[in-house]
């Protein structure tokens, strides 16, 4: 094989999965229409149901044009020879193998975070501004930036250089040390992301006391589920739109409420969203998730230790030096196909999860308290109720509307 040959498999991978992502999207536009089942006729009325069509298609069209924008503009990098100059600006700013890897990857990242300003300001303060959706200020919207960049730089630097270190150190038994490294990194912000990097963003603080916290607390007790305080983020500032998640394990575990949840939905509703977040402690998902992670992490990294030394990746960019830089960025393209089964793979394991954690709730509390919450956070969020199935099977982690109601009824079909 030659580098050209190479080249032009690293170019078809992107156009394949370009395509193969709008065709999805195209097919699932075409389904926007379709009639809304009957077990969901009572989540939209005909204004809010008129104004999640618009909802819908305007965020197709954004995402379709960004898209296209994005793809262009990476075949452009590639066929133009832009690998190639970035290199060069590296070279003159330092020859150190590693922090030219560093400031490769730099300028690469900020090209492309500060391309991607326009598109992010457009839909946050046109599209979810004129639906209703946007909370968020001007100048709390560049401070978001500015701190996803600093973390950026800062915790993937810092990956990146000891990563980087590993490889030129250990060479055969790089993706093992590396593997390491992903597995510690995993472990401490499945304990410590929401306590440590939420706060970055977010404020979040222990619920009030009141009714709702007697009745999520008695809950847990029920359950055998300890504990300490159930926190509220205020994921008010930046949108309307409700969630509630659970991360951690052991004495680290939290459950987060968004404020626009407990805005949103009665007490019943809350608990019974709160019983599914508990469903997935007590179904050991999130164990089950990172094993499964750190299992795929290893699998990665083992296929990359043994490619990532060929020449061949370099040459494909038309790079003298062979590096790790430029082997790191051939094999995340070549390595797509994989990344995109085992995505699917994990998609379904998710969709599972979720229905488990769905019965779980439907079994310790009550199935029609989790059925009106779905059914109004899927109307307060615009959502789609008639997602294509192919939209489904690449995209969703969780099920749809409709075959989560069907599944708390007992009569789910798919």
């Amino acid at each position: 094989m030659t580098g050209s040959l190479l080249f032009a498999i690293i170019i078809t991978v992107l156009v394949v999965n370009y395509l193969k992502d709008e065709l999805i999207s195209f097919v699932n536009a075409k389904h926007f229409n379709d009639p809304v089942p009957t077990e969901l006729q009572d989540v939209y009325d005909a204004e809010a149901y008129q104004k999640s069509q618009e909802y819908k298609l305007a965020n197709y069209n954004f995402s379709k044009y960004s898209g296209l924008f994005s793809f262009v503009l990476t075949l452009m990098f590639f066929g133009l020879g832009g690998v190639a100059l970035v290199d060069q600006w590296s070279l003159q700013i330092t020859e150190q193998p590693i922090l030219h890897s560093l400031v490769f990857f730099g300028i690469v990242g900020l090209a492309s975070s500060v391309l991607q300003i326009p598109f992010d300001y457009y839909h946050t303060f046109v599209i979810e501004e004129k639906f209703g959706f946007n909370k968020s200020t001007k100048k709390l919207f560049w401070l978001d930036k500015i701190k996803g960049l600093l973390m950026s730089v800062v915790l993937g630097g810092a990956m990146l250089s000891l990563i980087a270190w590993l490889y030129l150190q250990m060479e055969d038994r790089f993706w093992w040390y590396a593997w390491l490294v992903f597995a510690v990194f995993t472990l401490f912000f499945t304990l410590f992301y929401s306590s440590l990097i939420v706060p970055l963003f977010n404020k979040q603080a222990p619920l009030e006391e009141g009714s709702l916290k007697e009745k999520l607390f008695t809950y847990t007790a029920t359950q055998g589920f300890k504990l300490n305080n159930i926190f509220v983020i205020d994921g008010s500032k930046r949108s309307t739109k409700a969630n509630a998640y659970f991360t951690g394990f052991g004495p680290k575990k939290r459950i987060v409420l968004y404020d626009t949840l407990i805005n949103d939905l009665s007490e019943d509703e809350i608990v019974a969203v709160f019983a599914h977040e508990v469903g997935h402690y007590k179904r050991k998902h999130t164990v089950y998730n990172m094993v499964l992670s750190l299992g795929l992490t290893g699998f990665t990294l083992y296929v990359l230790g043994i490619l990532l030394g060929n020449p061949l990746l370099s040459a494909a960019f038309e790079v003298e030096k062979s590096s790790f830089h430029i082997g790191l960025l051939a094999f995340g393209i070549l390595y797509t196909p994989i990344s995109e089964i085992t995505g699917l793979l994990m998609n379904v394991l998710s969709r599972k999860f979720e229905y488990q954690a769905d019965d779980f709730a439907k079994e310790t509390y009550e199935g029609r308290y989790l059925i009106s919450s779905l059914k109004k956070l899927s109307k307060n969020s615009l959502s789609n109720l008639t997602p294509h199935k192919w939209n489904v099977f690449f995209h969703y982690s969780h099920p749809t509307l409709l075959q989560r109601v069907l599944n708390l009824k007992n009569t789910r079909t798919s």
